[in-house]
């Protein structure tokens, strides 16, 4: 809170003169709470009352210059207040921290499950993703809830410093309140006792002697009474100004009273509250994945067991095929016999090509050497 308000003095004095104080100041924020007096308890003392009575004696409803400035000093004071506490008395809302706090919901629900890409190492690679991306986004939302509560202390402190000055102001009020009661008072019982006493004088003078002048004297008296009442309604007009600061300064008091209390509470309840939230979700995501990543793994090894099995039988079957079958096929052994055959065939029947084919050369060669011989006979004769 600025040490805004002037220095203003708690005790009623009663005087012709406008004090002249508005650029001294008073600390407010510093001053002890005290206890408060409530309006209906506002009386004056004897001291205060003998003040008055004095006061009474002092009144010249003939000075037109005192009967200016009466009351002047009090209804500055109250002017001067009440400009102050305009000025430093504001409803206090939580409009920043409201948009923090709507801010961190908005993050909180802002988590989204995208699809799983199928495969075992690809399922542990986006929960990994997945995790990493939790945890970063809940740190931005700790971070805000720091934040969060940096701001609701310094709200909360600032509060609390305004209902102290608030105490203040309002025993400041009441004290400007006395004052200006005994301003009226005093007032009223000296025009009582001048309408009563002097202007009754005047007025039984004028009718006894039956002069313009002490007519005039008359009516100009009871001119100055009718001046001096409408300065005391004016006063109790500045009266009632204080007399509704006090329920206006009791009400934000108590808004500032009931925001403390909610922060207060937002700070020991429901920030823990938060936190506590982050923890437990954390946590389940750690489960959460753990039980997804188990049954990936179960699936798998299911999986596997069963394309070992189709495996294992393939095998199995085709190496009992395997030990079942000869070393060397009938089928087999029937076409290298036929084509063994088909072979011997064809070897004889070259082997009786050849052997005709012998014959038949024998035969020339005989004739050939029949031929040559003859010749050769030939030669001899």
């Amino acid at each position: 809170m600025n040490d805004d308000f002037k220095d203003f003095d708690l005790t009623p004095t009663l005087s012709f003169d406008v004090e002249e104080n508005s650029d001294e100041k008073i600390n407010l924020a510093k001053e002890e709470k005290k206890e408060v007096f409530k309006e209906e308890e506002i009386e004056l003392s004897e001291e205060e009352k003998k003040m008055v009575e004095a006061f009474v004696e002092k009144i010249d409803l003939t000075n037109s210059n005192s009967v200016l400035q009466y009351g002047a000093g009090a209804q500055k004071k109250i002017a001067d207040f009440s400009g102050v506490a305009l000025n430093n008395v504001k409803s206090k809302d939580l409009g920043e921290v409201g948009d923090m706090l709507s801010s961190v919901v908005v993050q909180l629900k802002d988590f989204e499950n995208g699809e799983e890409k199928k495969g075992i190492f690809s399922f542990f690679k986006k929960q990994s993703q997945k995790i990493d991306n939790m945890k970063a986004k809940y740190g931005k939302v700790e971070d805000n809830i720091n934040k969060i509560c940096t701001s609701l202390e310094k709200h909360q402190i600032q509060l609390l410093k305004d209902i102290a000055m608030l105490d203040k102001m309002y025993e400041v009020n009441l004290a400007y309140l006395k004052e200006l009661n005994m301003y009226i008072l005093a007032g009223k019982k000296k025009l009582e006792s001048s309408r009563n006493g002097e202007l009754k004088r005047l007025s039984d003078l004028a009718i006894s002697t039956g002069r313009t002048e002490d007519a005039q004297r008359a009516n100009d008296f009871a001119s100055l009474c009718d001046r001096f009442e409408k300065k005391i309604h004016d006063l109790e007009l500045t009266k009632m100004v204080s007399i509704q600061m006090a329920p206006q300064i009791r009400l934000i008091q108590n808004n500032d009273s009931i925001m403390s209390e909610k922060i207060q509470s937002t700070i020991v309840n429901t920030i823990p509250l938060w936190k506590s939230q982050i923890v437990l979700a954390l946590g389940v995501a750690h489960s959460t994945n753990a039980i997804k990543a188990q049954n990936e793994v179960t699936n798998m090894t299911n999986e596997l067991l069963r394309k070992n099995a189709e495996t294992l039988k393939m095998s199995s079957i085709e190496t009992a095929k395997a030990a079942e079958r000869g070393i060397v096929d009938i089928e087999t052994l029937k076409t290298t016999n036929e084509a063994l055959i088909s072979t011997l065939d064809e070897v004889m029947t070259i082997q009786n090509q050849g052997r005709e084919k012998r014959k038949e050369a024998e035969k020339e060669l005989k004739g050939i050497e029949e031929q040559l011989k003859n010749k050769l006979l030939e030669l001899r004769r």
